[in-house]
């Protein structure tokens, strides 16, 4: 018996494309390649505006040593403005400063934040220490500072441009008026946001926060 010759397959167009090795360095370089170098040039949004340049100030923190605008230069910090010894709005905003400061934590050699009195004749260092412990303040990245009367109004209304009001007895406790806002301000002293303490609020705060950092660190 005859036999006829045996059926030859021919690779089709795909298979010869996987077979071949210069297929898979293509594809490994746009894998690879393409997402590097769109991080690597990822347009930043716009720069956050200049609002004003807070003045150097030398203040004292929760353990009795000067702290102020020298230890903060070069990082960006996130100030607020509280007393130990209120009752109404400052508890809740600390409870959000603990959040921030949580959130930080990846880069607390490059951000800071600061909790200035505005009760500095009762809040004592061993007032702010003691609240500095019950918040599980990490001295690394907050600090909670104090000066004399005169010395912090005139920082916070002329430097942060934040109101400030007379201490007064209200409604059976001492209160004074103060901003609840936090100011984030720049590497050089320079303020570039007002939030408030919302979620929404911190949020966009963080993400400013962030793209200050990430810019100088580009630069």
């Amino acid at each position: 018996m005859t036999l006829g010759p045996s059926h030859i397959r021919q690779s089709n167009f795909i298979e010869k494309l996987v077979g071949n090795k210069w297929f898979w360095v293509v594809m490994c370089s746009l894998l690879f390649g393409l997402p590097v170098y769109k991080s690597m040039n990822r347009t930043l949004p716009p720069e956050l505006p200049i609002i004003s340049a807070v003045p150097e100030f030398r203040f004292v923190d929760e353990n009795g040593k000067t702290f102020g605008s020298r230890e903060l230069k070069g990082k960006v910090y996130i100030a607020n403005f509280v007393f130990m010894s209120c009752q109404t709005s400052c508890p809740a905003l600390l409870g959000k400063v603990q959040t921030v400061q949580h959130r930080l934590r990846g880069v607390i050699d490059r951000a800071a934040i600061i909790s200035i009195t505005v009760d500095p004749a009762n809040d004592t260092t061993k007032v702010l220490y003691d609240k500095s412990l019950e918040l599980k303040a990490n001295p690394s990245v907050w600090r909670f500072l104090s000066a004399s009367l005169p010395e912090t109004k005139k920082l916070l209304v002329e430097g942060f441009k934040v109101p400030l009001g007379e201490r007064e007895f209200a409604n059976n406790v001492w209160d004074v008026a103060h901003s609840n806002k936090l100011v984030l301000v720049d590497q050089d002293g320079n303020i570039r946001g007002y939030y408030n303490t919302d979620k929404d609020s911190l949020n966009q705060m963080m993400i400013d926060t962030g793209l200050l950092i990430n810019r100088k660190k580009k630069s």
